[in-house]
């Protein structure tokens, strides 16, 4: 690929799309269950089921966006504006989309298209923008400094996710009411078309391999094709590197989602406080996983991708758990600066696991190209969509299905003994068990700067024409990270075909 200097503008322009990656799923998943329940006469599981609903579409889009992607350099379009970043272009006069789903007192239907029209805008952004990375460099280190300037920069918007809400309650007079979160949209919407305009200007695409059609290859069916795309995309799923990759994004990031739509009601009804405390603790927990981001960014590269997670990992259950003592300890609200301290002990775990996946991700097609001989960047950020928003759906349903099973009433000040017991179980016993098993996937990781620095110095050897490994210990780790044998590597397989 041609080199080109990447700059420090460039770093902080690929980062800022994050503001919608990150920025809008933490408002999302800190509040919008919340919203629905208390201003919109939603029950909590059709709040959830709008969440799952919207999520399972998505996750049918999201794999045939990192195709067309994938493939749109095959047309004039895609030539002309880059097949990547030609969906960011397309998406700036749809985002302000996310602040029509803040709009109180419509009925249900009105939310459920909302939610499902902003989902596969947001998807149309980030399966391509996900590939970006690793389409400007095959660095390794530019590579973590990319993944770490986006995980900052969501970090950053996630604070604003969590303190803006205390902000326009203090600005309306005090009075908790659905305008807050109107306002909220409307920020946002504005900031996302701001951010992807200026990470359009300011990053770049690999030149693509434009392959020759054959004159006399007969035309594909549209079913064909689009089985085909399924076929293809299953296919990554036989990596070994991307299998266990999957397991970590996933015991991360569902844990969270789970927490994350717990939270609110933990602290509003559980504990006795206020949207503007669960605020203010939102926003604390997002300052420490800011700090815990910069801190795993060094620590990814010195001691590798799996000893990080699995600390993290340590640092978010002692959090979770300290939650569970102050319940059981107090009676009434117990004071802020203990709520403070076992927010800020999860943040740090939560960061950490926010950017290890997203860092892990960039070097998974290098994985795949000693396998399939090929770039397959676009497929595998739409299985990882594809994958992560099913189980959201399936996790945050989970939620609004078990809250009301407990007895949760929608609309009402306070909840019976037997709704906030439930509220407590949820937030601490699902996170725990997600978090144990990205533990358990996190030992059987072996990716890390070394093992990646042998891979790309075996591609390399084998683009040359050679046969044999350079090395037993390059055999040794080609097999570990591949799951497949030497003889099998380089296209000589099924997979990708």
């Amino acid at each position: 690929m041609t080199i080109r200097e990447i700059k420090t503008r460039n770093y902080v322009a690929y980062g800022l799309t994050d503001v919608l990656g990150a920025g809008s799923m933490a408002v999302i998943s800190g509040w919008l269950i919340f919203f629905y329940t208390t201003f919109c006469g939603l029950s909590a599981i059709q709040a959830a089921s709008i969440f799952a609903i919207a999520r399972i579409i998505d996750a049918v889009a999201s794999p045939l966006i990192g195709h067309i992607s994938d493939n749109l350099n095959k047309t004039k379009l895609g030539r002309r504006f880059g097949r990547r970043r030609i969906f960011l272009l397309a998406a700036i006069p749809l985002l302000p989309s996310f602040a029509l789903m803040w709009v109180a007192d419509q009925h249900y239907w009105y939310y459920l298209f909302t939610f499902v029209f902003f989902e596969l805008v947001y998807a149309s952004v980030l399966i391509p923008y996900e590939t970006l990375a690793a389409e400007m460099t095959d660095d390794y280190a530019k590579k973590a400094k990319f993944a770490g300037a986006r995980i900052l920069t969501g970090q950053v918007s996630a604070i604003f996710a969590g303190i803006l809400p205390n902000w326009i309650v203090n600005y309306v007079g005090g009075k908790e009411n659905s305008d807050t979160f109107l306002i909220m949209g409307i920020i946002f919407a504005l900031a996302f078309m701001l951010v992807i305009t200026v990470t359009y200007l300011f990053t770049w695409e690999r030149a693509p391999v434009v392959e020759a059609e054959e004159p006399d290859k007969p035309k594909t069916s549209a079913f064909n094709a689009l089985k085909m795309v399924f076929v293809n995309l299953s296919s990554t799923l036989r990596i070994r590197a991307f299998r266990l990759h999957l397991g970590m994004y996933l015991g991360g990031y569902i844990s969270q989602d789970i927490f994350n739509a717990a939270f609110t009601y933990f602290i509003v009804f559980a504990l006795g406080g206020s949207v503007a405390i669960a605020s203010s603790l939102i926003a604390n927990t997002y300052i420490a996983q800011l700090l815990a981001v910069a801190l795993a960014i060094a620590l990814v590269i010195r001691i590798g991708p799996s000893y990080t997670y699995r600390l993290a990992v340590s640092f978010y259950i002692a959090g979770i758990v300290a939650l569970l003592i102050l319940f059981l300890t107090f009676s009434e609200l117990p004071p802020l600066y203990l709520l403070l301290g076992a927010v800020v002990l999860a943040g740090l775990g939560r960061g950490a696991l926010n950017y290890i996946p997203w860092n892990v991700y960039n070097y998974i097609a290098d994985v795949d190209q000693i396998v399939t001989a090929k770039r397959r960047e676009g497929s595998f950020a739409g299985v990882m969509t594809f994958i992560r928003k099913a189980a959201q759906a399936v996790a945050v349903m989970f939620v609004g299905i078990v809250i009301e099973w407990g007895g949760f009433m929608s609309g009402s000040e306070t909840q019976t003994t037997e709704a906030i017991n439930t509220i407590v179980l949820v937030m601490v016993i699902g996170p725990i068990l997600l978090l144990l098993f990205g533990f358990f996937v996190a030992s059987r990781f072996k990716l890390n700067k070394d093992t990646h620095e042998l891979l790309m110095n075996e591609i390399a050897h084998l683009k040359s024409g050679a046969t044999e490994p350079s090395s037993a210990q390059s055999r040794a780790v080609v097999e570990d990270l591949s799951g497949w044998p030497y003889e099998k590597l380089w296209g000589k397989n099924n997979v990708g075909k």
